[in-house]
């Protein structure tokens, strides 16, 4: 599937470099409801995206794995600063261990589009407000640095969010201090070298999931959610019953009349789960 899409970008004359085309990002993200940028991909509007932030991963992760999708989720990361959120629209971009035949033939057709600084540059140069930069550097720590301090704060200034990065970042005493979200693998103190760029904006893997452009990218201190955007309106809503119920059972614990079981995770007396369904119901005619 993956060397499949690369073949569709590299053989299509009416696509920009190693991107799918406009037709066919809307064919494989057919189901998003919402606008879309000029290059097909899906548009979550940031109205939305506020709202999502209020989200946890285990919220996500109660809609998802039932809607069939299984495969959104990836952990195990460095947080740049574990307290800050990430949510926006992802572009992705590919890289793949340098061969020589074939990068010669990707920096040519860069040229001819006029792509100018290194390959890491052609991708940040495309960023906009409210996109979050997801990348697949296969796992590469050493000369797998996709940003140091100076494009790092490129990235923030365009989008206001952050990146996601299955490979490396340098600079890390430099990066700390800008205020935004990142998730990656390692911090080493080479430089980006011995790969090559083989796709934007088209599907791409990190770690056991399946990224599309315009997926609605949320991390919080546990991980990262890849969100397909017609889902997000689901997600949003069973959270909101979700804040509500964990409110109401939290303040009874903190009240200390009540055993664990009593309550969580539905209450066990009648009367209790009367009380809580009308608060329930009161919460929620409120929030319309």
């Amino acid at each position: 599937m993956r060397c499949l899409f690369i073949l569709l970008c590299l053989a299509s004359a009416h696509a920009q470099v190693f991107s799918l085309t406009k037709e066919q990002l809307v064919k494989y993200t057919s189901k998003s409801p919402f606008e879309r940028f000029a290059d097909g991909r899906p548009k979550v509007p940031d109205a939305l995206l506020e709202k999502a932030r209020g989200l946890s991963v285990e919220e996500v992760w109660q809609v998802l794995p039932g809607k069939g999708f299984p495969n959104q989720y990836e952990g195990n990361w460095q947080l740049l600063h574990p307290g800050r959120k990430l949510v926006g629209r992802a572009v992705t971009a590919q890289f793949m261990p340098l061969r020589p035949d074939v990068a010669d033939t990707i920096l040519a057709e860069g040229k001819e589009k006029g792509y100018t600084g290194s390959q890491n540059q052609w991708v940040i140069d495309t960023l906009q407000p409210g996109d979050v930069l997801v990348v697949d550097l296969f796992g590469k720590q050493e000369s797998g640095s996709f940003v140091g301090d100076n494009l790092a704060t490129a990235v923030f200034a365009a989008t206001k969010t952050g990146f996601v990065i299955d490979g490396s970042i340098r600079d890390l005493e430099g990066i700390f201090p800008i205020d935004m979200a990142a998730y990656f693998r390692a911090a080493h103190p080479s430089a980006l070298s011995n790969v090559m760029l083989t796709g934007v904006n088209i599907p791409v893997r990190i770690g056991n999931a399946t990224v599309m452009p315009g997926d609605v990218v949320f991390g919080d201190r546990t991980g990262v959610y890849f969100i397909p955007p017609h889902l997000l309106g689901d997600i949003l809503k069973r959270a909101e019953v979700t804040h509500i119920h964990d409110e109401w059972t939290k303040e009874k614990f903190r009240m200390g009349n009540y055993k664990s079981s009593d309550l969580y995770s539905r209450p066990r007396d009648p009367a209790l789960l009367k009380e809580y369904e009308e608060y329930l119901k009161k919460r929620l005619e409120g929030a319309k």
